[in-house]
């Protein structure tokens, strides 16, 4: 059953003569300003009792009425698939996906997603654009998700990530021993070749920024804490491989297994053998879309990032007298 949206409003003297869409989304800002626009095309929003078009004018002390059902909005099957849930309340829900999860139903990945498990887990989502996800993470990136359990969240989530407050941090295994942190500003967009990558670009791109410091330095790898002020697809793997540290296992953009020269077997075999990027969202922040309190999330590096770290600090030492 379908929920019922029900809101009032008194058009204010600085809204006067404003179109009525663009009025309605300052007066019900938990909804966004298309679909506000179908709700008035539908005559579920109403200004002094009657239907009218979005872009008719409202005047001071006019009513504008809301009485509106929540609609399915995506049509994808609800799917039982465990889901790691790190934290959930009426209007979120935090969790840890694995490596090897879609996040959303594409060609070649039809069902067996996120967004199925968490209709299954939550139906009232399949009422949300993209089933309430408002990021994401690649195939083979693990780590925190937020998504939205309602509208009002849904909206105000994706307010904060356009405002860059969301705060993601992400573990990175890297190819090569760097010297120190810093800041990758360089814009990104679709590769000029190969429409499936993405890559810097002189012109055109979208601005992308990446803030980055060295966790532990090995002796020709490194680990990351990466911090993202934008979220560009794949903006992580394509700024480090940029700056010639691609990630450990990216099949995208890290190329052929780099062994270094006198490596032990157990390293050479730890780098050829592992086939995803490492990769891990390990914390988030955000303000709950409710109250408005600050919440923060952590959850620890999976397996496989755990006992690659093992190896490197085994088997691929820090050169004498480097810092670690």
């Amino acid at each position: 059953m379908a929920d019922t949206i029900r809101e009032q409003a008194t058009i204010p003297a600085e809204l006067d003569g404003e179109r009525l869409d663009a009025a309605a989304a300052q007066l019900f800002p938990d909804f966004s300003r298309s679909r506000l626009q179908s709700w008035i095309k539908r005559g579920e929003l109403l200004l002094d009792g009657s239907a009218c078009r979005p872009r008719d004018k409202v005047r001071e002390g006019g009513q504008l009425s809301l009485s509106a059902e929540l609609q399915d909005e995506v049509s994808w099957e609800p799917q039982p698939i465990d889901l790691d849930i790190v934290y959930e309340d009426d209007s979120i829900l935090v969790l840890n996906k694995p490596a090897g999860l879609v996040v959303h139903p594409a060609a070649g990945h039809a069902d067996g997603t996120l967004v199925n498990a968490l209709l299954n887990h939550a139906p009232a989502m399949a009422q949300l654009p993209r089933g309430g996800i408002v990021h994401r993470l690649d195939m083979e990136t693990s780590g925190l998700m937020v998504a939205a359990k309602t509208l009002q969240a849904h909206h105000d989530l994706v307010d904060q990530l356009q405002a860059r407050t969301v705060k993601r941090q992400y573990c990175a295994v890297c190819i090569g021993a760097m010297t120190g942190g810093g800041t990758i500003d360089a814009p990104m967009g679709r590769h000029p070749r190969s429409r499936k990558k993405m890559a810097v670009l002189s012109f055109g791109g979208k601005p992308a920024v990446t803030h980055y410091r060295i966790a532990k330095r090995f002796g020709h790898h490194t680990r990351i804490a990466v911090n993202l002020e934008t979220g560009r697809t794949h903006q992580i793997r394509v700024h480090m491989a940029h700056r010639k540290y691609p990630l450990i296992g990216d099949p995208v953009y890290g190329g052929r297994p780099r062994i270094p020269k006198g490596a032990s077997q157990r390293l050479i075999d730890t780098l050829r053998n592992f086939r995803r990027q490492a990769l891990h969202a390990e914390a988030l922040g955000l303000e709950h879309p409710e109250s408005g309190e600050p919440m923060h999330f952590e959850c620890p590096l999976p397996s496989d990032i755990q006992d690659l770290l093992t190896v490197l600090a085994e088997d691929d030492p820090a050169n004498p007298g480097r810092d670690s």
